[in-house]
């Protein structure tokens, strides 16, 4: 039987709470939107403040639960301490953490601004791991935690004109699953989140269209395959949203190298 990840209620701690970065659109709002729906109180995390105030609003209304909103601009070289400072101020019982916030440039990489790689990596990379390394303590002692980082189909094989992109979802993706390994036994749940190209801001952002390189899914699809896997008895460490995306996944890790990449800067390249 699959075992569900509705939190244990307990009358003598707070509602258990997940903090979601990214959460002003795409995947970050419908993870809120799943997590209020199982009972969890959320922390809304993005720049922009407005469409995280709206969706508050929709899913204390909805739900019954408490919705913080924390503007904050994870690019920053402090911001994964202050939002656990601000978590810590609200006195919340953190038993999830979604790493969602992220964006891609495209272009060749003689040509990408260096100031823009810096952000990319900042937010994609740096953000993600200290994040995780905050609040994982917080999230062991749970004992029923779950820590959720959001990678991409790029991070299954190196991205011609999305080097960087790709590059720091491969490490999205290689760190989660170690600390999926190093964290097996302690109730916790780990999982690596890998979406195709989704319908989401993500490509405006990107200025290209180029990133459309796979099967589309909708948002909330790609959600469901992420949470039909943390209601799994034994959690794998990442799972590709779409078949068609698994299938090419692991295509790109058994043909040749040379190959691989031929076909990637076919698909990507300008």
């Amino acid at each position: 039987m699959p075992r569900s990840q509705e939190p244990t209620i307990d009358a003598t701690r707070p509602r258990p709470a997940a903090v979601i970065t990214g959460a002003s659109a795409g995947f970050g709002v419908e993870f809120a939107r799943r997590f209020a729906d199982r009972g969890y109180d959320v922390v809304l995390v993005a720049r922009r403040r407005a469409p995280m105030d709206a969706l508050a609003t929709e899913l204390e209304a909805a739900h019954g639960i408490t919705a913080h909103v924390v503007p904050l601009d994870l690019t920053d070289a402090d911001a994964a301490a202050r939002l656990l400072a601000r978590v810590d101020e609200l006195g919340l019982d953190v038993r999830a953490l979604v790493n969602n916030a992220g964006f891609g440039t495209y272009g060749a990489f003689a040509e990408a601004d260096p100031a823009r790689i810096a952000q990319e990596i900042s937010l994609n990379v740096t953000a993600v791991t200290l994040l995780s390394r905050l609040f994982l303590p917080g999230l062991l002692a749970a004992g029923d935690g779950i820590l959720v980082n959001v990678a991409s189909t790029a991070a299954y094989q190196p991205g011609p004109y999305l080097a960087v992109y790709a590059a720091t979802k491969a490490y999205v993706r290689s760190l989660t699953e170690a600390l999926w390994q190093e964290t097996r036994g302690t109730g916790l749940t780990v999982l690596a989140l890998a979406p195709g190209p989704t319908q989401t801001e993500f490509f405006e952002a990107a200025g290209s269209e180029k990133f459309k390189v796979g099967q589309m899914l909708p948002v909330p699809e790609v959600v469901d395959v992420a949470f039909r896997a943390l209601d799994r008895r034994n959690t794998p460490p990442s799972v590709v949203a779409g078949y068609r995306n698994r299938v090419t996944a692991v295509a790109a890790g058994l043909l040749p190298r040379r190959l691989t990449l031929a076909v990637a800067g076919r698909l990507t390249g300008e």
